[in-house]
């Protein structure tokens, strides 16, 4: 295979085969070109030739492929690659060979767009050539500013986004009270809005949602009219129909005198505009083109008018990207340069980026304790929460499957409320009578069994278990703990004492005398596996640990143990485990403690609290984490007779324990939830009129009309079925009635 060729031929072979399979061909192809760029330098020239010598590459492949196959055709080794060979090329045929150049022309450090330099400057110096978009004088003040970053605290940001006769009134609201015309929606600005299926695009290692906004919004009364700024010719248009799109959309092409051509998109428009047009159709600056079009027609989007400059479309009409993905932002912000060049805003804010996590990671080294360690090999920057998602600050999405914190949600409406609300009245402490804090105790207690009817509330639950530690202490009179091996329980030094997740791993002494450890009831690793007497087997194991504390002469206090084993590798607790646990330690003269607060306020799905599971009644329950869905509140519930012995003449209080707020919080949590369990009524009522519009006729029952009831004839066809299932699944998934659910 040795050939004395040009280089470039090998950089084209290999970047055919490294798009092989990959979802994103550009991305794939631009990092291998970036890479070899980085080594042996490219020219601008040979960029330029690279396209085509990639697809000639394919081309050449599946060629070959296809001969071998009929000369040898049970050799499958012969055409492994001419099925991924045929997927790039359809990749590659739907994309302009523009974009991969300008992919590549970024990846090598050079401007995606060379021609947009030009095109700016001309913008720059011709002020006076230019005419308005809008009739209201943006450059005196008509206008206002709107912050819809991902990090904004902004009112607007707090509604969810597909509710949008809510974020409409919102936006509109703040104009009114403003005085002005037109609302602002800045260039450059990453956000969390855009959630429709095409804001999505396929990634290499994972799909990220488009997040960067590359036009200016203006938001206006719908009628509104919008004006050409340059004489030009319509270029394309189209009624971009899909969900979250463009709606109706007019492309303007713009001759810029020595700098090439610029290209001008609207979007969000009237219908009524697009009658009458044809491409070529010549436009005066200063003329009317269109109107700004409300949300039934707009695209469901609050009327607004979208306007971005492009350089290069990239051979596609009547559509353009709005929204790039965060990892391409300099690539796109390179094609589509700020509209700010013809709007002329005076003073516009540009959107704050903040602290990279870079200089976060850096700042945390020198400011905080090194031990107090980040998730990930590369940190995340995370600026908001919302529902079951974290956001970084570029808007980027992550699926939150690991903070159990956030119990009903990020960001939940009627927690934020609750807060805020109570925080504005009064924020004091236990000292003081407020009917909430007894309130939230006789709500808590109405969850938990008999005699579990004391409450003791507190800030986190390390100070919950360090408390439950003292109760069970000064009641029996014991020193001594039991614990089960690989158990986690707070981060007070007596409570690293019981935790043998910590004084067993690194930086730990090992457990101290008072502290007895049993096995893990591990059915899968441990030594009586998964026998079907396990949980009695493993418990039985106590009486041993009861021997030790009675050998050195010492009295059981407490055996503590989640109810679900977190820490030690989220173990489900073995049948009858806890049952002949807690009759051996009562024997000994021992309190139960159940830590439920990983697991607890129904998080384990069966029961609301894990202990349930096990058919046991503790004697003292903690409670952390989910109670204040990321609020400072933990809690103590015990009985009577604790609690009694407990109050033995030295006071009890906690600063911020059972204040105003933390109750308020821990009343709107326990409501969600109720409310999470209740018949969806409402919801079952929308979808049956959505499918009716949709040409099928479904119904509600049960008890509630909270069940679809779909009993069609038995002739139905395979067709039909799959036309209900069709339209079902996309009345589902309708925005609308995502925000009912939210309601509930």
């Amino acid at each position: 295979d040795l050939v004395e060729s040009h280089t470039l031929f090998e950089l084209a072979v290999c970047t055919a085969y490294a798009m092989l399979g990959k979802t994103d061909p550009v991305a794939a192809a631009a990092q291998v070109v970036g890479g070899y760029h980085r080594v042996n330098p490219l020219t601008e020239h040979e960029l330029e030739l690279l396209y085509d010598l990639i697809a000639m590459r394919l081309c050449t492949s599946v060629t070959i492929s296809a001969h071998q196959r009929k000369i040898q055709p049970d050799n499958q080794y012969l055409t492994v690659s001419e099925g991924p060979a045929w997927t790039a090329l359809t990749l590659l045929a739907q994309l302009s060979p523009r974009l991969f150049l300008s992919a590549f022309r970024q990846a090598c450090g050079m401007a995606a767009c060379p021609g947009t330099a030009a095109v700016v400057r001309w913008l720059e110096t011709h002020a006076d050539a230019i005419g308005p978009v809008v009739e209201a004088d943006l450059r005196k003040g008509e206008h206002l500013v709107f912050d819809l970053s991902a990090s904004s605290a902004d009112p607007v940001c707090l509604i969810d986004p597909a509710d949008v006769p809510r974020v409409s009134d919102a936006l509109f609201e703040r104009m009114r009270g403003a005085v002005v015309r037109v609302g602002i929606g800045r260039y450059d600005e990453a956000r969390r809005g855009y959630t429709a299926a095409q804001y999505r695009p396929a990634g290499s290692d994972a799909d990220e949602w488009r997040t960067v906004h590359l036009g200016m919004d203006l938001f206006m009364t719908p009628g509104t009219a919008v004006l050409a700024p340059l004489d030009g010719t319509v270029h394309s248009f189209a009624n971009n129909r899909q969900p979250l799109d463009y709606g109706p959309t007019i492309i303007l092409r713009h001759e810029i005198e020595g700098a090439g051509e610029l290209f001008t998109l609207y979007g969000h428009l009237d219908p009524e505009c697009l009658q009458g047009l044809y491409p070529g159709r010549p436009v005066a600056k200063g003329s009317r083109i269109g109107a700004v079009g409300d949300p039934s027609v707009n695209g469901q989007w609050p009327p607004h008018l979208h306007f971005q400059l492009v350089t290069d479309l990239l051979d596609q009409a009547g559509n353009f990207p709005g929204v790039c993905a965060a990892r391409d932002r300099a690539l796109w912000l390179s094609l589509c340069p700020d509209p700010n060049l013809i709007l002329r805003i005076p003073h516009l804010p540009k959107p704050e980026s903040g602290r990279s996590p870079e200089e976060i990671l850096a700042a945390r080294r020198t400011r905080l304790g090194t031990n107090l360690t980040v998730s990930y090999e590369k940190p995340l920057a995370i600026v908001r929460g919302w529902r079951q998602y974290l956001y970084d600050q570029l808007g980027r999405e992550f699926l939150d499957a690991v903070n159990n914190v956030a119990h009903v949600g990020h960001g939940h409406p009627a927690v934020v409320r609750a807060a805020q609300q109570q925080m504005a009245v009064l924020n004091t402490n236990t000292r003081y009578l407020h009917a909430s804090l007894v309130e939230y105790a006789e709500r808590l207690c109405a969850t938990l069994p008999e005699p579990l009817r004391v409450c003791y509330f507190v800030c986190s639950g390390s100070e919950a278990n360090e408390l439950a530690l003292r109760m069970a202490r000064t009641h029996t009179k014991g020193t001594d703990f039991i614990v089960v091996d690989g158990a986690y329980h707070g981060n007070t030094t007596s409570l690293i004492d019981i935790s043998p997740y910590k004084f067993d791993g690194p930086g730990g002494s090992g457990a101290p005398p008072h502290v007895h450890t049993v096995p893990m009831p591990d059915r899968y690793r441990g030594p009586y596996k998964d026998h079907r007497d396990a949980g009695r087997r493993y418990a039985r194991l106590f009486g041993e640990a009861v021997e030790r504390i009675q050998r050195g002469r010492g009295r059981l206090a407490a055996f503590i143990c989640e109810s679900f084993l977190s820490c030690g590798g989220q173990i489900v607790l073995p049948p009858g485990y806890l049952a002949e646990a807690y009759r051996l330690v009562r024997e000994a003269g021992g309190v139960c403690i159940a830590d439920e607060i990983q697991v607890g306020f129904g998080r384990i799905g069966s029961h609301f609290w894990g202990f349930q599971t096990q058919r046991v009644v503790p004697d003292i329950v903690t409670l952390g984490k989910p109670i204040g869905n990321g609020h400072p509140l933990a809690a103590v519930v015990t009985t009577p007779a604790i609690a009694a012995s407990f109050a033995n003449g030295m006071e009890y209080f906690n600063t911020f324990g059972g204040n105003p707020v933390s109750c308020a919080v821990g009343l709107a949590v326990l409501e969600v939830i109720e409310k999470g369990l209740e018949p969806a009524t409402v919801q079952a009522a929308y979808v049956v009129e959505r499918m009716k519009d949709r040409g099928v006729l479904i119904g509600t029952d049960g008890p509630f009309r909270n069940v679809l009831k779909i009993k069609p004839p038995m002739v139905i066809t395979t067709a039909d079925a799959d036309r209900l299932v069709d339209a079902l699944d996309r009345v589902l998934a309708e925005p609308r009635l995502r925000c009912l659910r939210a309601v509930v």
